[in-house]
């Protein structure tokens, strides 16, 4: 059977979109070359369990078979582009789509990138491998546009129905036909003037984030050295009816939405504008976040008569963000890392992880939360999920190091 809309990659970006697209009753179909990824195994992923069953019941359909993508109106691009060891963006996934997609593209179809990318990848990267798989033109024969995502898991507020859409099409039609696509799952849709420019707000969006925690992360630091309770002088600054908004520190930045810097992103090392100084030195600064905390926690143990090398060590909440069983480039892996190192004895509490690996070996899981915490010679807070009673963990724990802001006044030692 023809599908209204075939999602290319059933990660992050991808099943989020096939829940909006099922639920506006759009005929969905998603694809992922991984067997394994495209039965829906509903764990660790963006949706839960119970929603991959509702979303199948919905009628959503998944397959492995390429083939099925020739018989599609719409196709979406949501292949993960994540950042190398080098720092460059990896397109490689993306690749692989374009040219899976390419070699079954008909004409008329509308294909949109919805994967993260630097300003320039749906003319200069995505547009020559689409048409050398197919023979078609982008923009005469098949619409071709961009739409960076803007979900935000977990996001109890901004839903996707809620959350505008840019986009920015190769041509207006371009544009037209993806605004009549994402008109059916939004209520509002916003026209760039092209990919570039729907590239480029995906990238200011992304970066204003990761400079905004930068700067409360100094602050945090600073703050502490001068003996200066820095939670206090949010909740004071915030009151501000303009020219703030309010960020958080804690003990780094993880998520899916990495910083990027265009001229360190491209395939080859070089874009035509000029270096984004600010977003290296928040990369940067965000990247101390770790240490700083292992910082503290030494601080802490020592001023209480403990060394970290043999210490009893709880970490609370190991993923992203909270209320969420996502562990994509969490900072716990680093704290924990550094702490085994330090020869820490180390045990964890996540009620969305129930099994969590460091340096190949696992880390034991602790089964009774407020034991656990008693028991510890540190307790420490990377992650406020809401259903841990942070009140009372404080009562029980003997040293509590909060790395959100999370604890009552008083109740631990923030950062």
């Amino acid at each position: 059977m023809p599908a209204d809309l075939a999602v290319i990659g059933l990660g992050h970006l991808g099943l989020p979109l096939a829940q909006a697209a099922t639920a506006a009753g759009l005929t969905t179909l998603g694809y992922d070359p991984d067997p394994q990824v495209a039965a829906l195994p509903g764990s660790g992923g963006p949706l839960s369990a119970t929603e991959v069953r509702r979303l199948l019941a919905a009628g959503f359909r998944t397959t492995a078979d390429p083939a099925a993508l020739g018989r599609v109106r719409t196709a979406v691009l949501c292949s993960p582009t994540p950042l190398g060891a080098d720092r460059t963006l990896d397109l490689s996934a993306l690749a692989e789509a374009a040219r899976t997609l390419a070699a079954r593209l008909r004409p008329h179809t509308t294909v949109i990138l919805e994967s993260a990318g630097y300003p320039g990848t749906t003319e200069k990267f995505l547009r020559p491998l689409l048409e050398a798989g197919s023979g078609l033109t982008a923009g005469r024969d098949f619409h071709l546009a961009c739409s960076p995502t803007r979900h935000d898991p977990g996001n109890r507020t901004h839903r996707y129905r809620n959350t505008p859409k840019v986009i920015g099409g190769l041509t207006p039609a371009c544009t037209e036909a993806a605004a009549a696509f994402y008109g059916r799952l939004t209520d509002k849709v916003v026209r760039a003037r092209g990919p570039r420019e729907a590239e480029t707000a995906n990238l200011l969006e992304t970066n204003y984030r990761h400079i905004n925690i930068a700067l409360m992360n100094e602050m945090a630091v600073y703050c502490h050295e001068i003996g200066v309770d820095l939670w206090d002088v949010i909740r004071c600054a915030e009151t501000k009816p303009f020219g703030f908004q309010s960020f958080r520190p804690g003990p780094g930045v993880g998520g899916h939405a990495a910083p990027i810097d265009p001229n360190h992103r491209t395939p080859r090392g070089s874009s035509p504008g000029s270096p984004l100084r600010l977003v290296e030195l928040a990369q940067e600064i965000n990247g101390r976040m770790p240490t700083y905390v292992i910082q503290r926690c030494t601080t802490l143990l020592n001023e209480h008569g403990k060394s970290a090398r043999g210490a009893r060590i709880l970490l609370l909440g190991i993923t992203y963000k909270p209320d969420l069983a996502d562990l994509a480039g969490t900072p716990a892996a680093e704290v924990a890392a550094r702490l085994s190192d330090l020869g820490a004895h180390l045990t964890y509490h996540d009620p969305y992880v129930p099994h969590w690996e460091i340096h190949g070996r696992p880390v034991p899981r602790a089964d009774s939360l407020y034991e656990a915490a008693a028991t510890a010679d540190l307790t420490v807070l990377l992650q406020p999920h809401r259903t841990y009673d942070l009140q009372g963990l404080a009562v029980k724990a003997q040293l509590l190091l909060d790395t959100r802001g999370a604890t009552p006044t008083g109740a631990a030692h923030r950062l």
